[in-house]
């Protein structure tokens, strides 16, 4: 959604109708994850993407037909039956995919509500009827709980139950980043099959903190704003810590290392690179870091320079529990020379950690190519 989000808003704020395909459930391997979405306005122009090509035809045609009336659709797609010349996926997974309008200016104004929170970077969770005993299609707005008054659902499942136990779901799984469909009874309740709801969540995007305002520093800033992150780097020297070295980065802090970091929010969607390899500023900086629930501490150095710092972390009083949670050496055995290449090895080494990936060359494993882990 983010993606395709200046496209959208503009739509709506010009009152074009559109039809919306989501990507609802993937089965198996699949070229995109639940919340890819794909647009098709009243003129037929295409904004975004659910499959990467393979079935992107045949949702044109769907959302037409629903942009013409014929109201919102769940349809599947499964491996393509090339003898038939029919119309799936070429990598053997089955999607999903809800497509509904927003023909409407009322339905465009409550979308449009929606996109507005995610363009803040506000959390925000979107629960939609897939099927059952429901109206397909009825939409629910969550927001958080505790935040006045605006955090109160907008919309409505069809009733109170149903909206009071999406609701609550809803903000459970926007408490973890999660996406996916959640099943209830007619009236919202527990372990019932009779309505499935897809919930679709919108977290702020989650943050890297780079510290070491070093030419590598730069390239992994680049790379981190380029995979979604919203980059800060940090670095105590006043020369090097300026807007002009760091273009790309969301912000440039002058401080010293962990006194900015005891200073900011870290969660477990955090990533941090230590790029100093200087000990007054890395063990004072690992130490407040391995307290944080950061899902991700890499730091830069050279074999010797990880076993010297091992040492001062241990002697600081850290255990060997908290230590194992170093990635250092940080990134993956890729050669890398350049600060650029090195930037793209802590990169590809964020990416194995957040979704369990093995490392290794696709062509030497079997079995499913993407993974379903956890992110971060």
């Amino acid at each position: 959604m983010r993606d395709i989000l200046p496209d959208l808003r503009a739509r709506c704020a010009d009152g074009v109708p559109f039809a919306l395909a989501t990507v609802v459930a993937v089965h198996g391997s699949a070229p995109r994850d639940p919340g890819a979405v794909l647009a098709v306005d009243a003129a037929g122009t295409v904004v975004g993407s659910v499959s990467g090509g393979c079935v992107e035809g045949d949702v044109y045609e769907v959302a037409r037909e629903v942009l013409a009336g014929a109201g919102p659709r769940v349809v599947s797609y499964g491996i393509s039956d090339d003898e038939a010349f029919g119309v799936g996926l070429t990598c053997g997974g089955t999607i999903e995919v809800l497509v509904r309008a927003y023909a409407t200016a009322a339905e465009r104004t409550g979308l449009s509500a929606v996109l507005d929170l995610i363009a803040a970077d506000l959390p925000v969770a979107e629960a939609t009827v897939l099927s059952g005993q429901a109206e397909t299609g009825a939409r629910l707005v969550v927001r958080p709980s505790g935040q006045g008054p605006a955090t109160a659902p907008l919309g409505t499942l069809g009733t109170e139950g149903l909206d009071a136990a999406v609701t609550d779901d809803a903000r459970g799984l926007l408490a973890q980043g999660l996406t996916g469909i959640q099943w209830y009874g007619a009236h919202g309740q527990r372990r019932m099959q009779e309505v499935a709801v897809f919930v679709r969540t919108y977290a702020p995007p989650p943050r890297m903190l780079v510290f070491g305002a070093i030419d590598h520093a730069a390239a992994t800033a680049r790379i981190g704003s380029f995979l979604g992150y919203r980059v800060t780097v940090c670095d105590a020297r006043p020369a090097f810590a300026t807007r002009e070295r760091f273009p790309t980065a969301d912000a440039v802090v002058c401080a010293w290392p962990h006194t900015y970091l005891e200073s900011t929010e870290v969660d477990a969607r955090t990533v941090i690179c230590v790029l100093t390899h200087d000990p007054k500023f890395d063990v004072p900086l690992l130490t407040t870091a391995l307290r944080t629930p950061a899902a991700y501490i890499g730091v830069m150095g050279s074999r010797r320079t990880h076993r010297d710092r091992l040492a001062r972390l241990r002697a600081a009083g850290v255990d060997e529990a908290h230590l194992a949670r170093l990635a250092s050496p940080v990134g993956l055995d890729l050669g890398a020379r350049t600060p650029e290449e090195t930037a793209v090895s802590i990169a590809a080494e964020i990416i194995q950690h957040r979704w369990g990936g093995t490392g290794r060359p696709l062509g030497e494993l079997s079995g499913a190519i993407h993974h379903r882990g956890p992110g971060c």
